[in-house]
């Protein structure tokens, strides 16, 4: 009998602790990788971080993720005033591998958003983050170091986001 219950319990504080913000990355550094713009350009993660000088937010998705569409178009809602708020750069990196990152570049022109989008065809950055499910998003302060990280979304997460921005902004 008391076995079932520590089951449960531990069950329960594991789906509870999962979809918040985890620190097992904080403080490591971005690992270097090479992506793809929209166009088929290479671009390295220390080519985006060097040009960038405050925070940035990466976020992993794909075009059949509705969790990461509706994410994606909060952020794209508010990242005007973000940027005039914190300096932050969004940086959306699709792992739709090479057979459909060809749907991406329409998929995004068609919701207008304004940040980067990158592909991770081959999952280098997905595997180096050990990023497991989507959406997954990250805060990096503007020395390209994670500071903050939150799998799952709910709309209303971007307050939790925008105080992670607002914190490695103020470092």
């Amino acid at each position: 009998m008391v076995l079932p219950v520590f089951i449960v319990l531990l069950w329960s504080a594991t789906t509870a602790v999962s979809g918040r913000a985890q620190d097992s990355t904080a403080g490591e550094r971005l690992p270097v990788v090479t992506l793809k713009k929209l166009d088929g350009t290479p671009i390295t993660t220390q080519e985006f971080v060097a040009g960038s000088s405050g925070p940035i937010v990466l976020d992993f998705w794909a075009t059949w993720c509705k969790p990461c569409i509706q994410e994606l178009s909060a952020l794209s809602e508010v990242y005007e005033e973000w940027k005039k708020l914190t300096g932050v750069r969004i940086i959306a990196i699709s792992i739709d591998d090479a057979r459909n990152s060809k749907k991406v570049a329409p998929f995004v022109r068609g919701r207008r958003w304004q940040f980067d989008v990158y592909l991770d065809e081959n999952a280098d950055l997905k595997r180096a983050l050990n990023v497991n499910e989507i959406p997954h998003t990250f805060v990096l302060d503007r020395h390209g170091r994670i500071v903050y990280q939150h799998k799952s979304y709910a709309p209303g997460d971007e307050e939790l986001l925008l105080d992670a921005i607002r914190k490695a902004a103020a470092e």
